[in-house]
Order: C-alpha cells, then sequence, then structure tokens
C-alpha cells in the first residue's frame, strides 16, 4: 500500500504540486505531517530543477516503522539538509556524518521529498525532536539557516571570550549575532549602511560598522573569528586587517568564485580558514537546546504552503527584500 502525499516541484516554468509515492514504513522510518517549512537561499538555486524542493521541515509524527526507538505519534520534529549516512565510515564513527562519503543530501539523493510538501518520510536518525520551549514555525528556519551559523561557531572554536565579527545581517547572520551574543562573546557586526545598526544591536550586537566605500576598517581591538554570512564573498582585502594572529574565517557565502585572500597576511597573521556545512546530528541537537533555552528566535516572514506561496516567497527571497527567514506554514 503505502503513502501517496502532496509535494512542490521546482521547473523552469514555476513551481508545481506533484504526488509521492513512498511504501510502507520499514526499518527506522517516520512518516511525518508537515506542518512549516523553512525557505533557505539554497532553494533558490533548485526552483527550475526536476525535484520536491525544501530542507528546512518541521511537523508532526504520524506513524512510525518497526525499528523507531525514541519517537512517538504525536512528537513535534524536524529535519535538515542531510537525511542518511553509512554509519561505518572514520566520519560517521567520529560524529562528523556531515563529511560521510555516502552521506545523502538535500538535492543529492531522496529528490522525491522535501519540506515544500504535505508529508515526508524519513529515518527516525536523521529527526530532531523540538524542544518544548521552541514552536514548530520559529523551529523550522534553524534547521538549516541556524544549523550552519551555530556548526560553523562549533568548529570555529568560538568560546565565550571570543571576539567575534559577523559579515551580513540576513537570513544566516541575525541568527549567528543572537547565538553569539547568548554565547557571551563580543558581537561585532558589518553592514553595507547603517539602516539596520539598531536592529542588530537589538539583537545583540556589541558594535556595529558600516563597510559601503570603505577603504580600511577601524574597529579597536582585532576579531578572533570572522563568519561571513553575505550572499557573495566580501573583499578580504578590508577585513584582512581587522583579524587577529590565530584567527578563524569562516565563509558561510554560497559562491562559485574563487576564494582569494591576501597570501601574506594569511602566513605571517597563522590565519585559519575553516570551511563547514549544518551541523553534524549531536551538535544540531545541542543547537536546538540552546536555542530554546536562551530563546534565540528568527525574524521571519510566512506564507501559506502552496505552490503560490512558495513561488512569491521565493521571489521575494530572490530580490533581496526578505525580512529575514521565509516560512511557509501548511493550510491544514
Amino acid at each position: 500500500m503505502g503513502f501517496d502525499f502532496t509535494v512542490l516541484k521546482g521547473s523552469p516554468s514555476g513551481i508545481k504540486k506533484a504526488t509521492t509515492h513512498r511504501p510502507d514504513l520499514t526499518h527506522d522510518d517516520v512518516l511525518v505531517r508537515v506542518t512549516h517549512s523553512g525557505v533557505c537561499g539554497t532553494d533558490l538555486h533548485y526552483q527550475d530543477a526536476d525535484m520536491a524542493l525544501g530542507h528546512e521541515g518541521t511537523g508532526v509524527v504520524e506513524q512510525v516503522g518497526p525499528d523507531v526507538k525514541f519517537l512517538k505519534q504525536g512528537d513535534r520534529v524536524g529535519w535538515g539538509y542531510e537525511h542518511d549516512c553509512c554509519g561505518y565510515c572514520s566520519h560517521c564513527l567520529t560524529g562528523w556524518e556531515t563529511m560521510c562519503p555516502e552521506r545523502k543530501m538535500y538535492a543529492g539523493a531522496n529528490t522525491d521529498q522535501g519540506s515544500f510538501a504535505s508529508h515526508a518520510v524519513w529515518r527516525e536518525a536523521f529527526l530532531f525532536k523540538i524542544p518544548d520551549a521552541l514552536s514548530n514555525e520559529d523551529s523550522a528556519p534553524l534547521m538549516c539557516g541556524g544549523s550552519t551559523v551555530y556548526n560553523a561557531m562549533h568548529v570555529a572554536g568560538v568560546t565565550s571570550s571570543s571576539r567575534v565579527g559577523i559579515v551580513g545581517i540576513g537570513g544566516l547572520g541575525h541568527l549567528a549575532i543572537q547565538f553569539a551574543a547568548k554565547m557571551g562573546c563580543q558581537v561585532v557586526v558589518f553592514s553595507g549602511t547603517d539602516s539596520k545598526r539598531e536592529e542588530a544591536l537589538k539583537l545583540g550586537a556589541t558594535e556595529f560598522y558600516a563597510t559601503k566605500g570603505a577603504k580600511e576598517l577601524k574597529i579597536g581591538n582585532p576579531l578572533n573569528n570572522l563568519i561571513v554570512t553575505t550572499s557573495s564573498q566580501p573583499d578580504w582585502n578590508l577585513y584582512a586587517s581587522v583579524l587577529d594572529n590565530g584567527a578563524v574565517i569562516s565563509p558561510l557565502s554560497v559562491s562559485m568564485d574563487e576564494f582569494k585572500f591576501p597570501y601574506m597576511t594569511l602566513l605571517s597573521k597563522g590565519l585559519r580558514v575553516q570551511g563547514s556545512l549544518v551541523s553534524a546530528r549531536q551538535v544540531h541537537h545541542d543547537m536546538l537546546a540552546f536555542a530554546a533555552f536562551h530563546g534565540i528566535k528568527p525574524i521571519k516572514m510566512t506564507y501559506p504552503l502552496t505552490a503560490d506561496g512558495a513561488t512569491e516567497c521565493l521571489k521575494t527571497l530572490n530580490d533581496g527584500k526578505m525580512r529575514y527567514r521565509g516560512v511557509l506554514v501548511a493550510q491544514n
């Protein structure tokens, strides 16, 4: 028998409603009724592809497979970018399954289902129970956006005594400010103009600098970490001078351009450029617990979880008018 449910697929002519069939639940499969889906910049890259869209899903467990151990009907859960891994390689065995050579990620596997949908079937091992203090609506953008910035801080070794620079106040940046502030860091925010100064300070920034037209930055004490959340790479020469010796750069921009950084500055200051993806599962659990405890929530705009709603949301995001994360809300 199995399950038939609705998904929203990309296509060159726009988002289309389609039906996906999944067989009866086996092993640790879980059927989730989707209540909300975050809309991520990555979704823009695939809106013309013949695949189910969305990877920031939250919902309610409707059925569980025979090997499910912890989740039960009615539990609120979410999922993100990674759906599966081999479980046996050195990366998986040391808690870095996001580095698994056989990892299954959004747009690379399970392309018949996503979070722009009525339901989805995922392994229990890759579902995250949502803390009571977080709503499904607020949790959806954390499943990728929150996971991405929290993981960047984790792998870069950010501590409460770190002086953290954050470039950009958008879908990722406004979450990064909150996480860093609640970690006890000095949070130094860079944005093109002064228009978001007050908002950045309310989110937890301790300093703010407008960078449009700047030839150099003067910020006082240098930075231990620099997290870049803009949609394209910044002028690295502008930021190189404000980094402390041994500082870590976390570039989160999705850019097909080559990474070009002042070479001798990299050597002489002993800088580290740390690439990262979304969180491995334990870090993701930690992120949700941290967000719940500290009241970290996205600033969001909501749309109906329909083809028209998804189209309007993606257009708003593509036009640079999203403030700051789009969330699709199921209409049932």
